[in-house]
């Protein structure tokens, strides 16, 4: 069961009233939806939109119970506008971004996300979306490419120092399992507080999935979607992503009220409880009534 993050900082900031419409740009497996649903009763829609279609059809399961009332999509949070056009939910009154990858990737071990596990280099949210896959980034990008992703993506330190030893590995062998690149990696860096290949996991998945491109797309037009006086909460897990947040919020200081005016983190209680969490930032604010 995927455990929602900041769960009841959400609905504090999101503050969801009955009868309102909301979008759950991320729904994952259904865990910020749900209460969200719960509150928005009688006639409150939610539309929830997600990548990929495996973790969709497990979260229909999960939301039957309110009907027609929740709406799911599958679709990239980048076309926000278009989905909830296609969906008639328009003008909502609070929408959530959760834009951490959901543990759904993790369980079964089949796409790579997670080094611990013998799974193929995949890293696509949903395979139909791109043909690009970290398998092919590892072993056809050029040195200077790698270091990029790694630095860029992942802010790796060891950035050119790991590429350079990707691709003397290659030459030898294809590297074709999240555990062929983990092992590679721990066996020529040392272990810190992280696994030595965390970074440069984080780095390929956000560069396979493009992910920051969408957030500003996926933002911007959530913020036109949304009704004068609704709220707009964003999770990030990386300061990649916080920084996005952070300077859309400050650049919208005509239109956004910024309700946290520094990032919300769980508690060491919720840390304790899902470990997940631990690098969590909620950012939430406003849109003005003109």
């Amino acid at each position: 069961m995927h455990k929602p993050v900041l769960l009841h900082e959400v609905l504090e900031y999101l503050h969801p009233q009955p009868n309102e419409n909301a979008i759950d740009a991320t729904i994952n497996g259904g865990g910020h939806a749900e209460p969200m649903l719960e509150a928005i009763a009688p006639r409150g829609k939610l539309l929830g939109i997600d990548r990929d279609p495996s973790i969709l059809k497990e979260t229909k399961e999960r939301l039957k119970k309110f009907g027609d009332r929740a709406i799911l999509a599958e679709g990239n949070f980048a076309n926000i506008a278009t989905i909830a056009e296609d969906a008639g939910v328009l003008h909502p009154s609070c929408i959530l971004f959760d834009l951490g990858f959901s543990s759904y990737h993790l369980a079964p071990a089949k796409r790579g996300f997670s080094f611990l596990e013998d799974a193929p280099l995949d890293m696509r949210y949903n395979r139909q979306d791109s043909s690009c896959t970290a398998e092919a980034l590892i072993n056809h990008a050029i040195p200077e490419e790698l270091e990029r992703i790694f630095k860029t993506y992942g802010e790796e330190r060891n950035a050119g120092r790991i590429a350079e030893l990707i691709v003397r590995e290659r030459k030898h062998r294809r590297i074709q399992t999240a555990k062929d690149l983990a092992t590679l990696i721990a066996n020529n860096f040392p272990r810190d507080r992280l696994h030595p290949a965390t970074k440069v996991f984080q780095a390929l998945r956000i560069a396979v999935n493009d992910e920051l491109t969408h957030i500003e797309r996926g933002i911007r037009d959530a913020l036109l979607l949304l009704a004068p006086g609704g709220r707009l909460a964003i999770i990030s897990y990386h300061s990649l992503e916080d920084r996005i947040v952070k300077y859309f919020f400050r650049s919208q200081k005509e239109t956004l009220a910024i309700l946290t005016p520094k990032p919300v983190a769980p508690s060491r209680e919720e840390i304790a409880q899902n470990p997940r969490a631990r690098s969590a930032k909620l950012r939430a604010a406003q849109k003005k009534v003109v």
